[in-house]
């Protein structure tokens, strides 16, 4: 029998014609003070509970997401986005998940909107999402595969949570996965060390400096 013309690792530099990036989840609703996911919880647990969070994010994450972005930019390798946003007004298109935690990020709303640090230009792909995994709630799958992408970088909010998930699934669909954890965020240093440890097996983690070298940036 002859062996099987496969590839056997996940170490595979990126190749910018069958490349794509996507941000997750970076959106009013989840970084901003006033943003659905924080304005009703108090100055003290924005300070105490969440003060890892906002510290990383906006400290580490969303710049090390900012130059990613120019970079891909620059390079001319197709970017995307995603954010938690519904289909309707009132969310009854929602997850049952995103239903029992309560989250609504009504169709058109701000909260919806991709921060201003990574605005997407005009013809950029932004998909609204209404489950953890863009890959269960968009046609994602569908148009990455009409834009010849065979490699997907993934960044964004929250690590163990929405980013996980697209990690999975993207590696389930035979995608090369490329996770840069210095871009992504979530609610405490263990949840972010225990989620890249768990799927380390699923994609290559890379910094953002050698991401940028790799692809001439």
């Amino acid at each position: 029998m002859m062996a099987a013309d496969h590839l056997t690792t996940r170490d595979v530099p990126l190749d910018p014609a069958a490349s794509a990036i996507l941000f997750i989840d970076v959106q009013n609703f989840s970084v901003r003070r006033e943003g659905g996911e924080f304005k009703d919880v108090s100055d003290a647990d924005i300070a105490g509970k969440y003060g890892y969070y906002f510290k990383r994010i906006h400290e580490v994450a969303i710049p090390n997401m900012q130059r990613l972005l120019s970079g891909f930019r620059k390079a001319g390798i197709e970017v995307l986005h995603t954010t938690i946003e519904s289909l309707t007004k009132d969310g009854r298109d929602r997850s049952l998940d995103y239903k029992i935690t309560g989250f609504n990020v009504p169709k058109g709303s701000w909260d919806g909107k991709v921060i201003d640090e990574l605005e997407p230009l005009e013809d950029e792909i932004v998909l609204p999402k209404s489950s953890s995994s863009v890959f269960v709630s968009t046609h994602i799958d569908y148009l990455l595969r009409n834009l010849g992408v065979k490699q997907i970088v993934l960044c964004g909010l929250v690590t163990d949570q929405c980013v996980e998930s697209a990690v999975r699934d993207a590696c389930d669909l035979n995608y090369l996965v490329t996770l840069v954890p210095d871009a992504c965020g979530t609610y405490s240093e263990e949840r972010q060390n225990t989620s890249l440890r768990a799927i380390q097996g699923y994609c290559r983690q890379i910094s953002t400096d050698d991401l940028l070298q790799e692809i001439g940036q």
